[in-house]
């Protein structure tokens, strides 16, 4: 079977499980919340307070509490993160080092809100964490992937060792989806209320992501070549494939997240294409050949990265 057609296959499955929810996905393999905790991979943050005891991971992963999605646009309280939106918490010594990158256009509603929800998700999670948002700086068609590779190497340079790459249209519905790396690839958006939290197939992986720098170094990050909606997240799948680097899940109860609303945008008639030729290339696509193209700038709640 073609690439062209395992993409139409694919997406003529998401349409279906919209409308018949009973075709979803229902049953896949994931990590029980009992196993959740044994599968973060914890860093040695400098700095540590002698003072203090460690960030208790376990208690926010068992202890967990669904939020309420009407709550979401409510304003929330948060302690105001250092210049750049870097944060450390102040009760405790932090095991967990993460970058969330989001990639951005036009989108100021929902990056007001997005930043305001996640500072006080995060920080409730104890983790050492900096928000990035890479604004495509262009006028050519949307390239997801490629701002993704550029907060990544900006995120990697700055000594991050684990990746949350996350759309600023997704935000979660449970205390306990712990925001960190995993042992391996970690699709965190499985339960997306999008698709009546299931899962539309079992390859996908895309929305919510979690990776270690280390393995998104080794797949040469994500695809340069795919402008406009679509493609990118079914080449990341295979990347990982190549490399054994298969992803898995955590428990629904804690996967669960929510779309805001947004207009939805056409997809790229170039994708399959692009698809059938960026696995084949993929170690000379991607972070390798990235181009120097972007600046820094550190705002009050994130680190400001403008790319093209």
């Amino acid at each position: 079977m073609t690439t062209k057609c395992i993409l139409v296959v694919c997406s003529v499955i998401a349409a279906i499980a919209i409308y018949w929810p009973a075709r979803h996905a229902r049953h896949y393999d994931y990590i029980d919340l009992e196993r959740v905790y044994n599968e973060l991979l914890f860093s040695h943050i400098g700095n540590s307070k002698p003072n203090l005891k460690n960030c208790d991971y376990e208690d926010v992963i068992v202890n967990n509490s669904d939020i309420d999605v009407a709550s979401i646009t409510v304003p929330k309280h948060f302690d105001r993160p250092g210049l750049g939106g870097e944060y450390s918490p102040k009760d405790c010594n932090p095991l967990l080092k993460v970058a969330v990158i989001v990639p951005y256009r036009n989108r100021s509603q929902q990056l007001d809100l997005f930043l305001n929800f996640m500072h006080n998700f995060l920080q409730k999670q104890h983790l050492f964490y900096r928000i990035f948002i890479v604004n495509q700086a262009d006028v050519l068609p949307f390239n997801r992937a490629k701002m993704m590779n550029y907060g990544a190497k900006v995120a990697m340079d700055m000594g991050y060792p684990c990746l949350i790459l996350h759309d600023v249209d997704l935000l979660p519905l449970n205390s306990g989806n712990i925001y960190s790396c995993g042992k391996k690839p970690r699709h965190m958006s499985s339960s997306l209320d999008t698709f009546r939290f299931n899962l539309p197939y079992l390859t996908l992986f895309g929305g919510v992501v979690a990776i270690s720098s280390k393995h998104f170094q080794n797949i040469n990050g994500m695809s340069n070549q795919f402008f406009g909606w679509g493609g990118e997240d079914d080449d990341f799948y295979k990347r990982l494939e190549i490399h054994n680097l298969l992803p898995y899940r955590f428990s629904p109860k804690l996967s669960k997240y929510t779309m805001l609303f947004h207009k939805k945008e056409k997809a790229s008639p170039s994708r399959f294409s692009t698809l059938e030729k960026s696995v084949a290339s993929h170690r000379v696509d991607g972070l390798s050949t990235l181009a120097a193209n972007y600046s820094i700038k550190l705002e009050k709640l994130y680190t400001l990265i403008m790319a093209s």
